[in-house]
């Protein structure tokens, strides 16, 4: 992949290929091809972390940021939840914020409340020193990715992953989570030069860091947009989906499954769909038939999209 930069990076499609090692038939990956895989595969969004006591007992008195550059700790915790419950996929134990913290920014996850910065992100000054990921800060990353690969069944399958640039903007210029992200859409609105300013920056960053699991290993890989339900589609389509779209077409190369998915984006499913993905993830909100009906009569010229999702978390309450 070679020195990375704030542009978008020749793919090292051979050094991809060689680092995958999942069966082609593993039922991940043949659900995600629209096939009808040898079992439904089950997997759950957050599987790894603080439900699991073997997580807590691991990672006490180590800061949750830390613990993701730490390779053998990185891999134990991806695997935990792939042991305890035979999951047909690992995701990548990780953060939205993590490539923030390897390029070297001030971000904390504070207990309780989540992703910090040292100091919001507002001016053009602060944009434009916004540092640039560069390969061996990754390093920890990429060698607890090998771990985990050391250790899946060749019917199991790793799912790397990024934040989308737009909950990845809403982190830096609230300084923190927000509730309603007031902060976030009054630079939209008010300083359109100064977001796509920011976004331009982040864009190559998250492209970097996905690709650099993929040339790791990963079997497919998932930009999650935490915070994507709070825009109008409108605003999602001129604020937001060009730089969705510019960070899979930099991963579409190494053919590898792609989904795309935001909370609470029931409105949004067809702007998310337009991205690029191979997948798009739905949640409870919006059943399933629902979901895929609103995209392929709005995007009938295109190659149909896999749809995954749309469990309610709360029914992991309800017992057996």
């Amino acid at each position: 992949m070679g020195a990375m930069t704030n542009e978008l990076l020749t793919p090292d499609l051979a050094a991809a290929s060689a680092a995958r090692r999942a069966d082609a038939d593993a039922p991940y990956l043949a659900a995600v091809r629209g096939e009808k895989p040898s079992r439904r595969p089950v997997w759950m969004m957050r599987q790894a972390g603080r439900s699991l006591p073997e997580y807590r007992k691991v990672r006490e008195g180590i800061p949750m940021l830390d613990s993701c550059f730490m390779p053998d700790l990185l891999a134990e915790i991806t695997m935990q939840p792939v042991v305890r419950h035979d999951a047909d996929a690992a995701i990548l134990f990780s953060d939205i914020v993590v490539p923030l913290k390897a390029a070297g920014m001030d971000v904390e996850i504070v207990p309780g409340r989540g992703p910090v910065m040292g100091e919001a992100v507002r001016t053009a000054e602060q944009i434009a020193n916004i540092p640039d990921l560069e390969p061996d800060q990754l390093g920890p990353i990429v060698e607890g990715i090998g771990q985990i690969l050391e250790r899946l069944r060749t019917d199991q399958v790793l799912i790397g992953f990024a934040g989308a640039p737009f909950t990845v903007a809403s982190y830096l210029i609230e300084g923190g989570p927000s509730k309603n992200h007031e902060v976030t859409k009054a630079m939209m609105y008010a300083e359109p030069q100064l977001w796509h300013a920011l976004m331009e920056k982040l864009s190559p960053m998250i492209a970097h860091f996905l690709q650099a699991q993929i040339e790791a290993g990963v079997d497919a890989i998932q930009l999650f947009d935490s915070w994507a339900g709070f825009l109008t589609a409108r605003d999602y389509r001129e604020y937001v989906a060009p730089y969705s779209q510019k960070i899979l077409d930099a991963v579409r190369p190494y053919g590898i499954p792609m989904t795309h998915f935001g909370v609470g984006t029931g409105e949004l499913l067809v702007d998310l769909a337009k991205v690029g993905p191979d997948v798009v993830g739905v949640d409870w909100r919006v059943p399933m038939n629902v979901a895929a009906k609103r995209v392929q009569e709005a995007l009938p010229d295109q190659t149909p999209k896999v749809y995954q999702g749309n469990l309610d978390p709360a029914v992991l309450f309800a017992g057996r």
